[in-house]
């Protein structure tokens, strides 16, 4: 019996996904028709970090001004054999200093985009969440991974994985209305976006927070105060992504097994699910910080060029959705 099953297995035929990049390619292009976006980047003293701005402004998705130390970012672009006599420096000593310049620049108009270089987000993001910074949109800010992946048929966007920790109620309902903006600017189609809100189970249970948040988020879109959208949870990660699932466990939802974005119920669950995609799966992901009056291009210190690009992207969309007046 046991060398049956061992033959067995070894001719099994391999599983095999392809993935061909095409929703990649597809971002791509449709910025190549649409004007750079003038980007404040914070802090680029390291050269993997100069070389993704060159990248992204060689594909005319970004005019680089880079705030930083003047010496540092010199010597690290010489470093790296780039060239950067055409783009504006702004100087600041310290990376804090870098950050808090860059959003002033962003406040009055003179950059139209914030990228992040070599500092902690954090340190990009506090000067633009303090009182009276100007770039408050009355939103709380949230990060979106768009992310595709082999396996599954469409984009598909994580949140939040990056900025909010624990968010309550009133918090994951901006994190839904900021994901949505980000599905619009990538789909024309003529239908609502679906949301699955994951937890552990998919009951309701009075000692899992997550689960009555779920709840009270779907009763929240049928009462109107998230609209455009679907709504279903508490939905498990197998459930909200497979309909076999959700079926073999008696689940009726319009959202299971064709999410569009999947609400994360913190931000150790959607950092490790975005994490599991982009390195065991190879997923094509791109990151973006949103709720602010201009968006933030963030990446990890691991991210690919092509995250990196793909994220600069996403800021070129959603800045021209803005000027044409298509978002919440």
């Amino acid at each position: 019996m046991a060398d049956n099953f061992h033959a067995f297995a070894n001719d099994e035929p391999p599983e095999v996904q392809v993935h061909t990049h095409d929703r990649y390619h597809g971002v791509m292009n449709m910025c190549s028709a649409l004007p750079p976006l003038v980007t404040a980047v914070v802090h680029p003293v390291d050269e993997f970090v100069l070389t993704s701005v060159a990248q992204a402004a060689m594909e005319n998705l970004i005019i680089p001004v880079l705030v930083g130390p003047t010496a540092r970012i010199m010597n690290a672009a010489a470093t790296a054999g780039i060239d950067i006599a055409a783009w504006r420096i702004v100087d600041a000593k310290y990376s804090h200093a870098a950050a808090d310049k860059a959003a002033a620049l962003a406040a009055t108009g003179t950059v139209q985009a914030i990228m992040k270089g070599s500092l902690h987000t954090d340190e990009v993001l506090h000067p633009i969440v303090v009182p009276n910074s100007g770039l408050h949109t009355g939103r709380r800010l949230s990060h979106c991974y768009v992310i595709d992946t082999a396996g599954y048929h469409k984009w598909l966007i994580i949140t939040d994985a990056v900025v909010n920790i624990a968010p309550d109620l009133g918090i994951k309902a901006d994190i839904c209305r900021n994901a949505l903006d980000v599905w619009h600017v990538l789909s024309d189609e003529k239908r609502l976006p679906k949301i699955a809100v994951l937890a552990a189970v998919e009951i309701i249970h009075q000692k899992m927070q997550a689960t009555l948040d779920a709840a009270a988020l779907c009763k929240m879109a049928e009462r109107g105060q998230i609209t455009g959208c679907m709504i279903d949870g508490p939905l498990g990660f197998d459930n909200a992504i497979s309909k076999d699932a959700a079926a073999e466990k008696g689940i009726v939802s319009t959202v299971a097994g064709d999410p569009d974005i999947l609400l994360a119920p913190d931000i150790e669950a959607g950092n490790i699910l975005a994490k599991q995609l982009t390195f065991f799966n190879h997923a094509d992901a791109g990151g973006i910080v949103m709720g602010g009056r201009v968006p933030i291009i963030l990446a990890s210190r691991a991210d690919t060029l092509r995250t990196r690009l793909l994220s600069c992207a996403l800021a070129v969309l959603v800045a021209q959705a803005r000027r044409e007046e298509r978002l919440g």
